[in-house]
């Protein structure tokens, strides 16, 4: 996968913005005990999204966001399920990754919802993740970030700029994060964790009855729950879900006496979830030869749910450690038993690569995307085997399609840079890489290389107009956020 290139301070925006990075450290330490408060009067939904969008932006720029098309689909998808169920949905919801081990999960202005990698490879099952995902979601449906802004109006603005900080090393090291806020008055903490036991009951309440309506099986809350508190047991400090979801053991058997209330049969066990957690435990746990040893030792042990997750994530180990043949061979037996299962075409497709097999990918990706032609992982894959493949045109032509209906996808703004580069076009390789430090934030980087590119414009006076509207937009959106 393409890397990052840039990376931008997440904390100068929160004082920027003078409002803190709402994850669980800041969404639950200072909120109205009172149900289904709209907190109007604190944001507005419109200053909402635009919150959201920025701060999603300076979180883009930190690093840990995983720019991984195929978990990019899977948890959006399956937070999509959850949100169709979900009452008073006032956002399109965007569900994300970090490569974080912690057992954590957080959600922040505009139904943005963040998913540390340490989650998923610690559920057991599909229910269980999806049981935090319809937690967050509620958190985001019934306003809580909006209500402690509420409540933070009544403290003295020195007292809320203290938090600011902290707040936002929450959502990257929780640890650190919660014993930065620990330090404020202990009277304004008491007053915190009674909020915050209001707003964990009432997310526990309606994500329970959210994951019920949309087909898990409501016993994933409680499950999961147990889980950790065993974890917790084994670790000399706190993990960082308990840290900023308080788990009273109240809360615990309160979940299971709701799960009973719901007459749900048996859930079958997902393929896409394990294959989702063999892709993480292979690319971002451990070094490929040991990876490799791990999934040997699941096969041989037959210690897996799925034989295919297992086949799977063996060939991504091998890959990774660039064993090109004994990862095609897994790769192509899996696809004889289902050759459009996405997780192993785009395993397919990096071999193909790396071993210089460009057309055998590109027909196999092209007959798929007639089928699914606007589905990501297909676009993406296809773009970056021309693009290898050195046929710029065709992949510009594809990445350009993608964008206007994806136009915040930054992976496919890095693969349409390298497209322009490849092909000797500066002037618009130097728009698409302002395009790049738009989606972190980096307005003014951003505004450089639009001048960059206007050298390049020549006589092309439509183009070198295009080029000044799009610095005034990015100088508008510099400003809005100082004046947020």
């Amino acid at each position: 996968m393409i890397k990052r290139r840039h990376k931008l301070n997440l904390i100068s925006l929160s004082f920027l913005l003078g409002i803190g990075f709402s994850s669980h450290a800041d969404n639950k330490k200072n909120q109205l005990p009172e149900i289904g408060v709209v907190a109007s009067s604190a944001i507005s939904l419109d200053k909402e999204l635009l919150i959201g969008d920025a701060l999603m932006r300076q979180l883009r720029g930190q690093g840990p966001v995983i720019s991984d098309p195929l978990l990019d689909e899977y948890i959006q998808d399956l937070g999509n399920r959850l949100v169709a169920q979900a009452d008073d949905v006032k956002f399109s919801f965007k569900f994300f990754i970090l490569n974080s081990p912690e057992i954590n999960a957080f959600a922040f202005f505009g139904g943005h919802v963040g998913i540390h990698t340490g989650l998923i490879f610690n559920a057991k099952n599909e229910s269980e993740l999806a049981s935090v995902l319809a937690h967050e979601v509620t958190h985001v449906t019934q306003r809580h970030i909006a209500r402690s802004i509420e409540e933070r109006q009544k403290s003295s603005p020195l007292q809320i700029a203290s938090l600011l900080g902290s707040i936002l090393l929450a959502v990257a090291n929780p640890e650190a994060g919660m014993a930065a806020i620990s330090a404020s008055s202990a009277a304004s903490q008491q007053a915190s964790i009674n909020y915050t036991r209001q707003n964990e009951k009432e997310a526990d309440r309606i994500g329970i009855r959210i994951l019920a309506q949309a087909g898990f099986d409501p016993n994933g809350a409680s499950d999961f729950f147990s889980t950790l508190t065993e974890k917790n047991r084994l670790k000399s400090s706190s993990l960082a879900f308990l840290q900023t979801h308080p788990l009273p053991e109240s809360r615990v058997a309160d979940a299971r006496s709701r799960a009973l209330s719901y007459n749900t049969g048996p859930v079958p066990e997902s393929l896409r979830f394990h294959l989702a957690k063999s892709r993480i435990i292979a690319r971002y746990y451990a070094k490929p030869q040991y990876n490799i040893e791990y999934f040997t030792a699941s096969l041989d042990k037959q210690a897996y749910v799925f034989k295919e997750a297992a086949e799977y994530g063996l060939a991504l180990s091998y890959l990774a450690n660039e064993q090109y043949s004994q990862a095609q061979d897994i790769i192509l037996r899996l696809l004889e038993k289902d050759p459009s299962n996405l997780f192993y075409l785009d395993v397919y497709t990096d071999i193909a690569i790396e071993t210089k097999q460009f057309s055998a990918a590109i027909s196999r990706l092209t007959n798929e995307l007639a089928h699914a032609p606007r589905n990501q992982v297909l676009v993406l894959n296809l773009a970056n085997a021309l693009i290898k493949d050195k046929q710029y045109a065709k992949g510009i032509s594809l990445l350009k399609d993608f964008l206007l209906i994806n136009p915040n996808y930054l992976l496919a703004y890095e693969l349409l840079g390298d497209a322009y580069r490849g092909n000797q076009q500066p002037l618009e390789m130097h728009q698409v890489k302002a395009e790049i430090f738009a989606q972190l934030a980096a307005y003014p980087r951003a505004i450089d290389e639009l001048q960059s590119a206007y050298n390049f414009a020549d006589t092309k006076q439509l183009e070198k107009q295009r080029i000044r509207a799009r610095i005034e937009q990015f100088r508008d959106a510099q400003e809005k956020l100082r004046a947020l």
